[in-house]
């Protein structure tokens, strides 16, 4: 019987430990189709793309990989990144090669407190923590405007210039999804992150046009916090936190430190969208390659797992986006867990055991 919804999945598992997790979670995805009595199903087509193919052609995806992707309906990435390649060439080669020009602007990375998990954070084994930042993904520091030049001076003589870019329409589409998101949430509350006393252009810019947007919100709780006082607020007052939008860059730093308080950055997912669905979104852990584990078979499969989780929001399966995350949930709580949480569970057993958890929660009662 065939399904009355199949959507159609480039996986591009690139290097590392890329390739554990997004096998990890094809098994996942799969095993809910399974399931679902032929309502959907996934199409999976692999890209060898990576700095493997790199290795082998020079580049990091083939000349007309973007015209190749444009067709499907979403993206499940992996990781890039190994020592064969420079790390800027690598990721400009690649992921931000496509986030870039598929205008995937809106970059989501929620973070998550996983029963079982022993967060860093003392006030985490007390106290409900849940929020989510909103990142700015299509400009600020990283537009990846500027230069190096007059390396013909000499050594010590070269020059580099890295300039951010903001802009008015980018600031504003990112705060009003971030706003929208807010509203679904039980604290309605959108926190936005600058560094406007001493960035006095671009973050100005991101400062006036929050308190212009905030108007239109006059139902969600607002607040402005310079970037480093937002760092000490995730670790000292991190109850506060619902909603956290920022620039590129800021928000990049600030969601790995929110990973880290969860207890790992292999627990993290995160979601690159285009929102008016012009272009496929692409869905990806953010704990990188790994190389000191690839290939160990211990790498953890949750942050691509809960990638996945968000892929099927995308998708409008939210019920079964909640029944992975509770899968999720009911795997750490029962003890099996990576070496990077403090468990010994391979990838596969913690796979293997969400896949258990997942069925048995579909299956007839």
């Amino acid at each position: 019987m065939s399904a009355t919804q199949t959507f159609r999945i480039a996986a591009i598992p690139a290097d590392g430990v890329g390739k554990e997790v997004v096998t990890a979670g094809q098994r996942v995805l799969d095993a809910l189709a399974e399931h679902s009595s032929g309502r959907f199903a996934f199409e999976w087509t692999e890209f060898p793309w990576g700095c493997g193919y790199h290795a082998e052609t020079g580049k990091m995806m083939a000349d007309d990989g973007l015209e190749i992707l444009q067709d499907f309906d979403a993206i499940y990435f992996g990781a890039v990144g190994w020592d064969n390649v420079p790390d800027h060439i690598s990721l400009w080669g690649l992921r931000l090669n496509i986030t870039q020009n598929f205008d995937q602007w809106a970059n989501i990375r929620p973070v998550r407190f996983l029963p079982g998990i022993q967060s860093p954070l003392r006030k985490a084994d007390h106290t409900e923590l849940d929020w989510v930042v909103v990142r700015e993904n299509s400009e600020g520091e990283y537009a990846g405007l500027g230069g190096r030049n007059l390396s013909g001076r000499g050594p010590g003589n070269e020059i580099a210039i890295q300039s951010s870019l903001f802009t008015e329409k980018g600031c504003e589409r990112i705060m009003r999804f971030a706003f929208d998101l807010a509203r679904t949430r039980t604290v309605k509350k959108v926190s936005s992150v600058t560094k406007s006393n001493a960035q006095q252009y671009g973050m100005v810019l991101w400062d006036e046009t929050f308190r212009r947007v905030a108007l239109d919100y006059p139902d969600v709780l607002t607040e402005s916090v310079l970037v480093d006082a937002m760092s000490a607020k995730f670790i000292l007052r991190p109850e506060e936190l619902s909603v956290v939008v920022a620039s590129n860059l800021n928000a990049d730093i600030l969601s790995d430190l929110g990973s880290a308080l969860a207890g790992s950055l292999g627990l993290a997912a995160s979601a690159n969208l285009n929102p008016e669905r012009r272009f496929p979104s692409m869905f990806e852990p953010v704990h990188g390659s790994a190389p000191d584990i690839a290939g160990e078979g211990i790498s953890n499969p949750i942050g691509a797992i809960a990638s996945a989780a968000l892929m099927l929001d995308h998708f409008g399966l939210s019920e079964e986006a909640r029944q992975v995350e509770a899968a999720i949930e009911q795997t750490t709580a029962a003890g099996f867990l990576t070496r990077d949480v403090g468990g010994t569970a391979t990838t596969e057993e913690v796979t293997e055991a969400i896949v258990k958890a997942l069925v048995g929660s579909l299956a007839p009662h």
